[in-house]
């Protein structure tokens, strides 16, 4: 595929099932602690995405966690077994909210914060304490845990030469893809607009290895390889005039 294959496989890609193993009714509700409301809706969006809650509610993590303290991925464990087990309408997400500071210095409880900030680093933390336990491990390599598989994908951004025609690819991780949705009038407009190519030229020409020489060139970026579970960040903040777009 254009990238190495992973040295090892952290998490079996077989035991991922994408439908609900156990038919359940709807779990408990969250209550507002003050402030919560941003963490309330990023919970409810990651517990009842079915490959992470079976998972979860397997407690295979815990039964094998040898991390010391602070483990994001056992409040989690601990938070979707107790919201779709729980027999009251709502509950206190309390497991998280424990942890809360642990999973972003900057996040005080309290305080109104940004769902997708939280989001990002709440992900982040479960692909870390699913690291834990690897050292010196290839990119490949901690793309297979268990949250990567899910969440996790591969960006392609490839660079074409309009001179010698050279091609240029280069890979990255995701969790989350941004998009601008000023100019597109649907989701699809806006992925489409994301894997349109950018035309390199003039003060931002292309510097090809090949023709050793700066060129005019195309760029465009394309989903490598997808996540079972994307999530799409709608980038509404419009720097321009510091306000919001609405759509």
């Amino acid at each position: 595929e254009g990238m190495a294959p992973p040295q090892r496989i952290l998490f079996p890609p077989e035991k991922i099932c994408m439908a609900w193993q156990h038919r359940r009714r709807a779990g408990a509700g969250l209550l507002n602690a003050g402030n919560t409301c941003f963490l309330n809706a990023v919970l409810q969006c990651l517990t009842y995405a079915p490959p992470l809650a079976n998972y979860l509610l397997s407690r295979e993590h815990s039964q094998a966690c040898q991390q010391r303290g602070f483990c994001v991925m056992c409040a989690m464990e601990a938070h979707v077994n107790r919201v779709l087990r729980s027999s009251h309408s709502a509950v206190l997400p309390l497991a998280v909210l424990r942890v809360f500071s642990s999973i972003g210095e900057h996040f005080q409880l309290g305080r109104q914060e940004d769902a997708h900030d939280f989001f990002c680093c709440t992900v982040n933390a479960m692909q870390r304490a699913c690291l834990s336990a690897g050292t010196n491990l290839d990119m490949a390599s901690q793309s297979t845990t268990i949250v990567h598989q899910i969440f996790g994908g591969f960006l392609r951004s490839r660079v074409t030469c309009f001179s010698c025609k050279a091609i240029s690819d280069s890979y990255e991780a995701f969790l989350d893809v941004p998009l601008d949705i000023k100019a597109a009038s649907s989701l699809t407009a806006a992925l489409q607009d994301f894997v349109t190519p950018e035309y390199l030229d003039g003060e931002n020409c292309y510097k090809c290895s090949k023709c050793d020489k700066n060129v005019a060139a195309s760029k465009r970026f394309t989903v490598h390889r997808a996540p079972k579970v994307l999530t799409v960040c709608l980038k509404r903040f419009d720097c321009f005039t510091g306000g919001k777009i609405s759509k």
